[in-house]
């Protein structure tokens, strides 16, 4: 694949990641797992695709944009995200310890 080609993955791979900052500050999580399954495949794209060859200085400022764009999407979404998967796990756990509690002590299912 030419390196054109390749920055236009890149790119492609920033547009997504704009899509699942969207979806996350949404709290859209359905759609957030569609969007990182496209970016995935995207990026696996890029891997299979990408020869080391130089780039035009144009392309390379290009490229290092893209990743940058692409670092701070993937940090943004990570700080709305990781709060809320440690919410989820929590009630998880909890809800485990109602189970065992009700198991034990012979309660009812609330």
């Amino acid at each position: 694949m030419e390196s054109l080609e390749i920055i236009h993955l890149y790119e492609n791979v920033a547009v997504i990641t704009d899509q699942m900052l969207q979806a996350a500050r949404e709290r859209d999580w359905e759609l957030l797992t569609q969007l990182e399954t496209r970016c995935t495949t995207t990026v696996q794209k890029i891997r299979d695709s990408e020869q080391p060859a130089p780039l035009t200085a144009e392309l390379k400022e290009r490229k290092i944009s893209v990743i940058k764009k692409i670092l701070a999407d993937d940090r943004e979404i990570r700080d709305i995200t990781e709060p809320w998967m440690a919410e989820l796990a929590e009630l998880m756990k909890n809800s485990s310890v109602t189970q065992k509690l009700n198991r034990t002590y012979g309660a009812s299912p609330a």
